[in-house]
C-alpha cells in the first residue's frame, strides 16, 4: 500500500479531518494537529503555499500497523526480521517524487511550519536524509532541518552518528531530503545498525519500496516520496540552528549547526506535505518503536523476552519496560544489563513479569510497590554516555546515571502472594438493566 493510498483508506473510514479553512503555517497548523492529536488531519488551503499539508497520520502503534497490515503485537516481529533479512530496493528509471522539477529552488514556497513560540525559525521535521559514502555506502537518517533562507538550512547533526563520520570525513556531504514518506521509510530511518547497511533495504523488507535515482546527488530516494530536496551539506559552514522542541518536549538549546544548501527540489504534481509535530506522538512513535526490537533481541540473548516498550512516558527514548518469562532469580538483572546494551541512550529500564500489561503505566507502577525492593532490586550504573535529548544529563558531555528496576516477583514467595486476585466473571445482564451495564464501565 502506498501512503496515498492509505490516506484514501483513512478517508473512506472517515477517520480523516479535513480544514479547509485558510490556514497558516506559522504556528496554526501546529496548534490545530495538537488539538485534535491522534487523529489525522489534512489541511486543504495552507495560507503561504500552494501545497496541502498532512500530519498525525501514525500517532499510534495501532495506525503503523493497520497501514502495514499486522497486529500491534507483531511489530517487533516485523521490524526485527526487516532488519535480520534486508532486501534491495527495486529500481526504476523514474517516480512520482519527480513529477515536477524546480532547477531554482525557492523554501519560501513550500509549507515548511513554524511549531512552537521560541522556535528559532520553520523546520522540516519529516525530512528523511539520504547521503552517500564512496566506501561507508548510502546512510539514511532523520536530521531536522531549520530554514534561514530561502535556499538554506541548518542541519541538527548529533555527534558521532553515521552522518556525523560522513561530514568529518568529507567535509561537505550531497545529499537527498525526502518528505511524504510511509511508515516502513519513516521506521527503518529511525533504526541504528551498523555502517555500511542502507536503511532502505529494511524498508523494503517491511513491504516492497521502489527507488529512483536522484536528479542531481548520487543516491537513490524512495520514488513515491512527495517532496525530495536535493543539495550538499557543508562541515565547515555553520549557521545557528534552534531552538527546538524534542522528544522531550522541551526546547533545545542553541547550536552552530552544519549548512544544507537546496539546489533542486522535485516533487510531485500533487504533492501532500507531512508534518511530524515535534515532541509530540507520531514523534516519539517513530524515534522509540524501533529501539524496541534491538533491546528485545539483546534481552533474549540471555532470558526469555516476551516484549518491550519503549514508554511515552519516558519520551519514547530514555525508559524502557521490559517484560520476560523469568525462570531464574537473577533474570531480572541479566534483562536490565542487556537492555542497557540494546539501547544505549536509555536511562531507566523497568522489568516486569508476564502477568503485567506493560502498556498500562499503572500496572507497571503496582509491580513497582509490591515486588521491589531497592537494596536488592535496583542496579546503579553511575555516569555513563546517555542521551543529548536529556535535560537533566551533564551539559557538553551528556553523562547520565543509568538504573535498572528489577519489578519481577521472587519464584518463590516467602510471606505473602505476589499474584493479584481474580474476582470471579460474571453475566451483568442477569443483574442489571442495559443502561445501568453501560454505566458500570464509565
Amino acid at each position: 500500500m502506498s501512503l496515498r493510498d492509505y490516506i484514501r483508506k483513512l478517508d473512506a473510514q472517515g477517520k480523516l479531518a479535513h480544514v479547509s479553512a485558510p490556514i497558516s503555517k506559522n504556528y496554526e497548523i501546529a496548534g490545530v494537529l495538537k488539538k485534535l492529536e491522534p487523529r489525522p488531519v489534512l489541511f486543504e488551503h495552507v495560507v503561504e503555499s500552494s501545497f496541502p499539508v498532512i500530519g498525525n497520520l501514525f500517532c499510534t502503534k495501532a495506525s503503523f500497523a493497520d497501514y502495514l497490515g499486522i497486529q500491534v503485537s507483531q511489530i517487533i516481529p516485523a521490524l526485527a526480521n526487516a532488519i535480520d533479512h534486508r532486501s534491495a530496493c527495486q529500481k526504476v528509471a523514474a517516480g512520482p517524487c519527480q513529477e515536477v522539477v524546480m532547477e531554482m529552488p525557492d523554501l519560501d514556497q513550500l509549507p515548511i511550519l513554524r511549531h512552537c513560540v521560541n522556535d528559532g525559525g520553520n523546520y522540516v521535521s519529516s525530512g528523511v536524509v539520504i547521503a552517500h559514502h564512496p566506501a561507508l555506502g548510502q546512510n539514511v537518517d532523520f536530521h531536522r532541518l531549520m530554514q534561514f533562507s530561502r535556499t538554506e538550512m541548518a542541519a541538527r547533526v548529533v555527534a558521532r552518528r553515521h552522518f556525523d563520520a560522513y561530514l568529518k570525513d568529507l567535509q561537505q556531504v550531497d545529499v537527498a531530503v525526502c518528505i511524504g514518506n510511509p511508515p516502513s521509510v519513516l521506521a527503518a530511518a529511525a533504526t541504528s545498525v551498523a555502517y555500511g547497511i542502507d536503511e532502505l533495504e529494511i524498508a523494503n523488507a517491511l513491504e516492497p519500496l521502489e527507488v529512483v535515482h536522484a536528479r542531481s546527488v548520487d543516491v537513490l530516494v524512495p520514488a513515491q516520496s512527495e517532496f525530495v530536496l536535493e543539495g550538499t551539506v557543508y562541515f565547515n559552514r555553520r549557521h545557528a540552528e534552534g531552538p527546538f522542541v524534542d522528544l522531550t518536549e522541551t526546547q533545545d538549546v542553541v547550536r552552530e549547526e552544519p549548512v544544507f544548501v537546496v539546489r533542486v527540489i522535485t516533487h510531485r504534481k500533487d504533492a501532500i506535505w507531512q508534518a511530524l509535530l515535534p515532541g509530540m506522538s507520531e514523534h516519539k512513535l517513530l524515534m522509540g518503536m524501533p529501539r524496541e526490537p534491538t533491546i528485545y533481541r539483546k534481552v533474549n540473548e540471555v532470558v526469555r523476552c516476551l516484549d518491550v516498550n519503549v514508554a511515552p512516558g519516558g519520551c519514547s527514548w530514555l525508559h524502557a519496560i521490559v517484560q520476560i518469562d523469568k525462570q531464574n532469580e537473577d533474570d531480572g538483572m541479566k534483562a536490565i544489563q542487556a537492555a542497557f546494551a540494546g539501547h544505549t541512550s536509555c536511562k531507566h529500564v523497568f522489568v516486569v513479569d508476564r502477568d503485567i500489561d506493560i502498556y498500562n503505566p499503572q500496572e507497571v507502577e503496582w509491580a513497582m510497590a509490591t515486588r521491589f525492593q531497592g537494596d536488592t532490586r535496583m542496579l546503579i550504573k553511575d555516569k555513563e554516555p546517555g542521551s543529548s535529548l536529556d535535560p537533566s544529563a551533564e551539559p557538553g558531555t551528556h553523562l547520565t546515571t543509568k538504573i535498572g528496576f528489577d519489578l519481577t516477583k521472587p519464584l518463590a514467595a516467602s510471606g505473602k502472594t505476589f499474584d493479584r486476585a481474580a474476582f470471579p466473571e460474571v453475566d451483568l445482564s442477569r443483574f442489571l438493566e442495559k443502561e445501568e451495564q453501560r454505566g458500570s464501565h464509565k
